[in-house]
């Protein structure tokens, strides 16, 4: 008995839909990003209990490639709140991620609990861990960037303006590829002025304020900040550049970032496009490491 032929068109149909599936069809897809999370950047015997349940980080890490560069990411909350688990956090820490960048987003000591200059400490202690061993991640030790959102933006800031911070882990602020304070305050923090019971508006400029140790020769310095931010923080933050400057520092860019609020101005920065996150990621893939134009 003859079959009727059929058309060459669905003979190429029945065949490819008696072939196996293909190897590549069948495998998962490829991971984006790695995680690696609550990794201790402090350790040994003297450290209390409040240290060693809280001075912890997380790595975001691009899937491909090495050498990439890496932002030790500190979140917000007054000094007195967050987290690097907040969902928002992890957002950031992913995005960056996927634009080739590592992530180290930590957590440090909060005040009341620890009060100044304990969470700085933490902040210095995560960015020497962080350059120390990112290199065993796929790093590059060499472009190692600190910055953050509101509190994480003043510690941050502090860190990369006091040297003595730093000197303990035997580094200098030079070694910091470059600072990114995202509405973070350059006087001395209120949280801080609380502890000493100080009243929340007498502004103060002592050593515990990024701005009292202007000088000309600060690692280059990237802030941005919303249009509709909390009152005096961009004028803070003017002054701050303008006083470097007249100093004759040079490496300071501040770039206002429009419908923006104090928290909408991390907040969206995962969001596709978003100008903050586009500058960030063109400062820290800067060919000079972060200084730009």
């Amino acid at each position: 008995m003859r079959f009727p032929s059929l058309p060459i068109s669905l003979l190429s149909i029945f065949a490819f839909l008696l072939l196996p599936l293909s190897p590549l069809c069948a495998e998962p897809p490829k991971a984006e990003i790695r995680v690696v999370s609550d990794i201790a950047y402090k350790s040994g015997g003297a450290l209390t209990d409040y240290e060693t349940s809280r001075c912890k980080l997380d790595l975001y890490l691009p899937a491909a490639g090495t050498k990439w560069p890496a932002l030790v990411w500190l979140h917000g909350g007054g000094i007195t709140g967050g987290n690097k688990d907040d969902e928002s956090t992890a957002a950031i820490g992913r995005t960056f991620a996927r634009a080739g960048i590592a992530v180290a987003a930590i957590n440090y000591r909060l005040s009341p609990k620890a009060t100044f200059p304990a969470y700085v400490e933490d902040t210095a202690a995560a960015f020497a861990w962080v350059k120390a061993h990112i290199e065993e991640q796929g790093g590059d030790p060499a472009k190692v960037f600190l910055g953050g959102h509101s509190a994480g933006a003043y510690l941050s800031s502090l860190v990369g303006m006091d040297a003595r911070y730093l000197q303990r882990f035997g580094l200098a602020p030079n070694t910091i590829a470059g600072l990114i304070p995202i509405s973070g305050q350059m006087m001395t923090h209120f949280a801080v002025r609380k502890e000493r019971g100080t009243p929340e508006y007498t502004i103060m400029a002592d050593e515990a304020a990024p701005i009292h140790y202007t000088r000309k020769d600060t690692p280059p310095f990237l802030i941005l900040f919303g249009d509709r931010d909390w009152p005096a923080r961009l004028e803070e933050n003017q002054y701050f550049v303008a006083i470097q400057k007249a100093a004759g520092n040079t490496r300071l860019t501040l770039q206002v970032i429009p419908d923006r609020d104090h928290g909408s101005i991390a907040g969206r920065i995962p969001t596709p496009g978003d100008p903050a996150a586009e500058a960030i990621i063109r400062f820290v893939t800067a060919p000079a490491g972060g200084v730009q134009d």
